[in-house]
């Protein structure tokens, strides 16, 4: 009895000193540690309730991700073409690149559908072999691109900047950073026309792993606020609400929530209205805060999870990425080894799709009705792009001349996408993909990049 009630003391004491260490880890004032202590015990005894929740689809964003999977693929195309030295591809040079484009139809199909961006003609030296080169249209709109990237340049560089900074040693192979390019709105040769104008920013140096990646140059505080720190801040400085919950969280009296939309049915469950409460009850760590100090099996980890999955979310163009490129990141962004399951487990953040053999997680906020809430240029740019695909034949002689007819199109909406948010259809799966008890192998994506 005397050794148990020893061993009893001994572990409430080590639960003590943990809070301790997560406290004096957010260097709070005494008075933000009197609010917030509370948080952390809670934490520490891990009382999240967990509540096992059906997936709902979205037939809205799972066209969008369908549709964006054949537009990136027809980009990542023509930014190979500009690439070239000769000015075009041949058939056999994109035959092995199915894979790579995230593609469910051989190249050489796939590029054959769209006459009206890449235009084929025979090989110079060998009439049979195919080639493929630009059209006027296309190579206009790409000339758009660079002028957008241009004068967004400092946003790029910022949203750079900021994806290094949540990582552990603010540094990130450049293999792990190339498939993210798309998602990010990277420019094409990011890696060098960026390092080389912003060396106080960017480094390119030789990681510990052997393996070439981007280096953050110096910490950038201005930068190191996130994407719900700042809507908070806007929405209460455009209310006038000078006592919000922004200015309380600052303070160290409140915790940040998140928005969350839920699959119709689930906001009036009681039992996930109660873990929601609970949850968001929890302090908000900023992305860009150390978290090697935080109990890796707490609640209050999971919170700092979802944080740091929302603000990367929302770093990217369309608020979504393949849960691989996440995956390929989860050490240096210091996630958990089955981080995964939180997408599931907050179906009111995120929305976990599989399409076109690829899994997919998007943020919910960054939709409204099938339409992004704050479009970059870029995502208009890439609207009309999207278009001169889908058209087809018909403009094909039009070429430039149809520039301005395009912004009309884009403008008026006319892509079909315009859908109610709420058709969703309940389903129940038995699919390994959205188990929450399933192993981290288990849920790899075979074939996914």
């Amino acid at each position: 009895t005397h050794t148990h009630t020893h061993t009893h003391t001994h572990t409430h004491m080590n639960l003590r000193t943990k809070r301790l260490w997560s406290i004096l880890r957010f260097n709070l004032a005494p008075s933000e540690t009197y609010n917030n202590i509370h948080y952390y015990q809670y934490d520490q005894c891990r009382t999240l309730v967990k509540v096992r929740l059906k997936w709902v689809k979205n037939r809205t964003l799972d066209h969008i991700i369908d549709t964006h999977t054949d537009l990136k693929a027809a980009c990542l195309l023509k930014d190979a073409i500009n690439r070239s030295s000769t000015g075009f591809l041949t058939s056999k040079s994109i035959n092995d690149w199915q894979k790579l484009l995230g593609l469910t139809v051989p190249t050489l199909r796939f590029i054959r559908r769209y006459p009206t961006l890449f235009e084929e003609f025979p090989h110079p030296k060998y009439p049979s072999l195919p080639c493929f080169r630009l059209t006027n249209i296309a190579n206009n709109l790409h000339s758009q691109e660079q002028s957008i990237s241009q004068s967004h340049e400092a946003d790029t560089v910022q949203r750079l900047c900021r994806v290094l900074m949540m990582t552990k040693n603010k540094f990130v192979p450049l293999q792990y950073l190339h498939p993210l390019k798309w998602d990010l709105g990277l420019p094409d040769d990011f890696d060098k026309a960026l390092v080389k104008k912003y060396p106080d920013h960017f480094q390119v140096i030789k990681g510990s792993n052997g393996l070439l990646g981007l280096k953050l140059s110096q910490w950038r505080e201005e930068f190191a606020v996130s994407e719900l720190q700042k809507s908070n801040e806007n929405a209460e400085l455009g209310s006038g609400n000078s006592s919000g919950e922004y200015r309380q969280f600052k303070r160290g009296q409140t915790a940040l929530a998140f928005p969350m939309s839920f699959p119709r049915g689930y906001g009036a469950q009681k039992k996930v209205k109660a873990w929601m409460e609970e949850f968001q009850k929890l302090p908000y760590i900023s992305p860009y805060e150390d978290s090697r100090r935080i109990d890796p099996n707490s609640d209050l980890m999971e919170k700092r999870v979802v944080g740091v999955l929302h603000e990367f979310l929302s770093l990217t163009i369309y608020k979504k990425t393949k849960r691989n490129y996440l995956r390929s990141l989860r050490e240096e962004l210091n996630l958990p080894h089955k981080f995964t399951r939180i997408f599931t487990r907050y179906p009111g953040i995120f929305y976990l799709t599989l399409k076109c053999k690829t899994t997919t997680v998007a943020l919910r906020e960054g939709y409204r009705r099938g339409k992004l809430v704050n479009p970059h240029p870029l995502a208009s740019l890439r609207e009309k792009f999207y278009h001169v695909m889908r058209t087809g034949l018909i403009y094909r002689s039009k070429g430039v001349g149809l520039l301005p007819q395009l912004d009309n199109l884009v403008n008026d909406g006319e892509d079909g996408m315009e859908q109610e948010e709420s058709e969703e259809e309940e389903f129940e799966t038995g699919d390994e993909c959205f188990e929450e008890e399933t192993s981290e192998e288990e849920e790899d994506d075979s074939g996914e990049d």
